[in-house]
Parts: structure tokens; C-alpha cells; sequence
């Protein structure tokens, strides 16, 4: 029986594993255990891995530790990569025993991975978080501020910040719309709408406008000398359009 473990968090894999090989002893003490690095896997060692037994001893708990080399030692060193080979040799037969093998191989290819998860009775992958994505311009927090939708506005500026974006960011995409509405406000008169402002949002009037933008450099300020966190305080500029 084939147990795997692997995933890009080398040292979670690493600690899962043994921590799963530690369980097994404790639960059934009669295991014989051996642990097998990478340099000494060769075809007997792995053939005694899936069907050695005896008298004493009804099953083995074998763990091959790190079996697999890195792209830059596989060109190195022609041999780790042959050890590798021979694992692959005999995955049906360590797949078939009796005893439990436990593969861990921390930064496992995908292509090996899917190969060896295939004949595994258990694979446990641990890899650590995707880095967040830079996220980009965010066309509905201007557009609810343009549309001057308070209850639009509060609920992008909160799941902005949910998604990680900085106070700081969002309050910069604020400013810089209303000194957009500032220009759009003076080049229309401050009379009819501009239907390009807010899909169908009606303009700002110069004056509000240039308000509205004063009052987010003041809401900076004052975050800045101590009052509420900007976040916060950008939840109630929100209400407040």
C-alpha cells in the first residue's frame, strides 16, 4: 500500500509525514520500520520493501525519504536521477504489498505526482498559499462613488478590504475619481447628466465635486493625525455620499 506525501511546504510535508509514520507505529507496534533515502534505493531494496515479511513480523512500514531529485542534481548527478527510476520501476509492486509505504516527496512534479497519486491508496499534498494576486483597477468602487450609490460604495469598499486591498489604495481610486468628477463637472456646466461618468449617473456639480475631493484629503489628514483607521473611516465617508 502506497501512502504519499508531498506539496511545495517541504517542511508541512516533511512533519505530516513522520508525524503519519509515528501514528502507525503507536497503533500497530508490531510494524517493522526502515526508513530508505534516496541513495539507497536500488531494485532490492525496493523489491524487500513490498514483499519482505516474517515469523515475527507480519508487515513493513518503509518510508522512502525524498526520492526524487531536483531538476539542476538530476543534471548533476546521473545516478539520483537512475534512483528515481527505479522508484518508478516498481510503483505497481509497492502498490500492490501488504506493507505500507509511505513516499514522501516534498516538490513532487505534477506529472509524477498524478502518476504516483494514481496507484496510492492515500495521497496528502501540502503546499503553501498561492501568492495574492495583484488585483486591478476597480471599476465598481469609482462607479458607485461617480453613481453616488452610498450602499453600493460601502459594500465595494468592504469587500475590497476583505480581499486585502490597502485602506491606502482605496482611498487613492477615491480621490482620483472625484478629481475626475471635478473635470467632467466643469467640462459639462454643471447642468445636464454625463451618461459616460456612471453608467447613466447623473454629473456632480462643480461644487460638489471639488467638496467631495477636499473631503477625502481632509479624512486622510485626520486618519493620519490619529482619529479613526482609515478603513474605517472610509466605511463612513461611504454612508455619508
Amino acid at each position: 500500500m502506497l501512502y504519499l506525501f508531498y506539496g511545495s511546504d517541504v517542511e508541512k510535508a516533511r512533519t505530516k509525514a513522520f508525524e503519519w509514520v509515528a501514528k502507525a507505529r503507536t497503533k500497530e507496534p508490531s510494524l517493522a520500520y526502515a526508513r530508505l533515502a534516496r541513495e539507497e534505493l536500488t531494485p532490492a531494496a525496493l523489491e524487500d520493501a513490498a514483499l519482505s515479511s516474517g515469523l515475527f513480523v507480519k508487515r513493513l512500514l518503509i518510508l522512502i525519504d525524498d526520492p526524487f531529485p531536483s531538476a539542476r542534481a538530476a543534471d548533476e548527478e546521473g545516478e539520483e536521477e537512475a534512483s528515481a527510476g527505479i522508484l518508478e520501476d516498481h510503483i505497481d509492486a509497492l502498490a500492490a504489498s501488504d506493507n505500507a509505504i509511505v513516499i514522501l516527496a516534498p516538490k513532487l512534479s505534477a506529472a509524477k505526482a498524478k502518476k504516483i497519486a494514481a496507484k496510492a491508496k492515500v495521497e496528502y499534498a501540502y503546499d503553501k498559499p498561492a501568492a495574492r494576486e495583484e488585483r486591478g483597477f476597480n471599476g465598481n468602487l469609482v462607479n458607485a462613488l461617480a453613481a453616488r450609490q452610498r450602499e453600493k460604495l460601502w459594500l465595494e469598499i468592504n469587500r475590497a478590504l476583505r480581499a486585502g486591498d490597502a485602506p491606502e489604495m482605496l482611498h487613492g481610486l477615491l480621490h482620483w475619481k472625484a478629481r475626475d468628477l471635478m473635470e467632467k463637472a466643469k467640462a459639462s456646466g454643471g447642468g445636464s447628466p454625463d451618461v459616460s461618468t456612471s453608467r447613466g449617473a447623473r454629473a456632480w456639480a462643480p461644487k460638489e465635486a471639488r467638496a467631495l475631493s477636499l473631503a477625502l484629503i481632509a479624512l486622510l489628514q485626520e486618519s493620519r493625525r490619529g482619529g479613526l483607521d482609515l478603513d474605517i473611516a472610509l466605511e463612513e465617508f461611504a454612508l455619508s455620499i
